[in-house]
């Protein structure tokens, strides 16, 4: 089996999973690691494939989604990597009045850190005159919680935004 990684972005409408997901399936895909969300008016697809036939067998497959969708698609053959054993041991939430900065702020005092992380998801609400920006990153954090906490400390003030760090508890089966 190859691996490939299948990123798709289209306006946002009903159906756009289940046209992707069965076009995947007709071709013999596997479908292993994936992210699927609207941003925006927009919905995005990222997920890691397995398929056995060629790789223009996949395309194929895809394209009738594609054009009646009107999706773009881009699709990157991938090594099969063993998946890391990274799991996230720590969760930060952030929030206060949008500003630029305030992700390359919170992300690289904690690349700093070597803390890795495995999701970030972030919204921006509020109303246009007092937009809110909130921000969820999981990640693992080698020097632990309490180092995550001194790290982003400062940015509360210098970024005038509220930063919660808890440990996360991981149940492995």
């Amino acid at each position: 089996m190859s691996q490939a990684l299948l990123t798709v972005i289209g306006e946002d409408r009903p159906g756009i999973v289940a046209a992707v997901t069965q076009a995947l399936y007709v071709a013999d895909c596997a479908i292993g690691d994936a992210s699927m969300m609207r941003l925006g008016g927009y919905f995005t697809i990222m997920q890691v494939i397995e398929y056995s036939r060629d790789f223009g067998t996949v395309e194929a497959a895809l394209d009738p989604a594609v054009r009646r969708l009107g999706l773009r698609v881009h699709l990157d053959p991938i090594s099969s990597l063993p998946q890391q054993e990274d799991v996230a041991n720590v969760r930060i939430t952030v929030y206060g009045a949008d500003h630029p900065g305030i992700v390359a702020s919170v992300t690289g005092a904690l690349a700093g850190l070597g803390f890795n992380i495995i999701d970030l998801e972030s919204e921006r609400s509020g109303n246009p005159e007092r937009p809110l920006y909130v921000m969820v990153i999981q990640g693992s954090a080698p020097g632990g919680v309490e180092n995550v906490r001194k790290i982003l400390e400062p940015l509360k003030e210098q970024e005038g935004i509220e930063i919660s760090v808890h440990a996360t508890d991981t149940v492995l089966f």
